[in-house]
């Protein structure tokens, strides 16, 4: 399989008042296509700053990040946005919906930024509302949608764009254990389908249906595992 990231000794500090953290020290990490991989650690880990890097939604202290054979670090910043847009979905564990809107308009709000139709766009949305179950739900609004339901919309919005990477930042923390198994059934059919699946969690049963669990601690690699309990052989360049 291609290797679409790789991470060379990445650090990250951050300075609050006279206190310098190290949220990141020196990891180095390569992800394949169509891996399911889990980022796992405590709180403090650095498992949510190495997400938000992986996103582009932060940029390391030091280190190399490469995306797909380029230099995150010499992308401009609309370079950074167009990757952002259309190869990462992202999915949070707050949903992070328009309050207002309907599970149609919220995952069709993507592709507004890709200078789609409004009618591509809404048959596009409709698309990936079916493949997440919400056929029936596609005109209510977040309010009007069970936990569970959210969270689907939320990642009906992530795959809109075609993305081929999905990362998904503890995604059942908000929901019941029976909502929980749903959900991550659901990312399993979405790997199946040929995307790469990076999940950040806490949690070790929902760290166990992905194929390989990093763990991190104190800002770096503890472990990098394959998970035995799934068999799956990742083949590797």
């Amino acid at each position: 399989m291609k290797e679409i990231i790789r991470l060379t000794n990445i650090a990250r500090q951050y300075t609050i008042g006279t206190e310098e953290i190290h949220a990141l020290k020196s990891v180095s990490l390569s992800i394949h296509k169509n891996e399911y991989v889990a980022l796992m650690g405590p709180s403090g880990s650095g498992k949510s700053t190495l997400m938000n890097i992986l996103g582009c939604l932060d940029t390391p202290s030091t280190g190399e990040y490469i995306l797909n054979d380029i230099s995150v670090a010499r992308m401009l910043d609309n370079d950074l946005a167009e990757v952002r847009n259309k190869e990462i979905g992202f999915v949070f564990q707050t949903f992070n919906l328009l309050p207002r809107s309907t599970a149609l308009e919220n995952v069709a709000l993507p592709l507004v930024y890709s200078g789609i139709s409004k009618v591509d766009r809404e048959k596009r949305a409709k698309e990936v509302l079916e493949q997440v179950g919400l056929t029936n739900r596609m005109m209510h609004k977040p309010n009007e949608l069970s936990g569970g339901q959210r969270q689907r919309v939320a990642i009906a919005r992530a795959l809109v764009n075609k993305p081929a990477i999905i990362l998904a930042d503890e995604p059942t923390g908000n929901l019941d254990s029976k909502t929980s198994v749903e959900i991550m059934g659901l990312f399993e059919e979405i790997h199946k389908n040929g995307n790469t699946i990076i999940l950040v969690t806490h949690e070790e049963d929902i760290a166990r249906h992905a194929h390989r669990i990093v763990r991190l601690k104190d800002g770096l690699v503890e472990t990098d595992e394959v998970n035995d309990s799934i068999s799956f052989v990742a083949s590797r360049v």
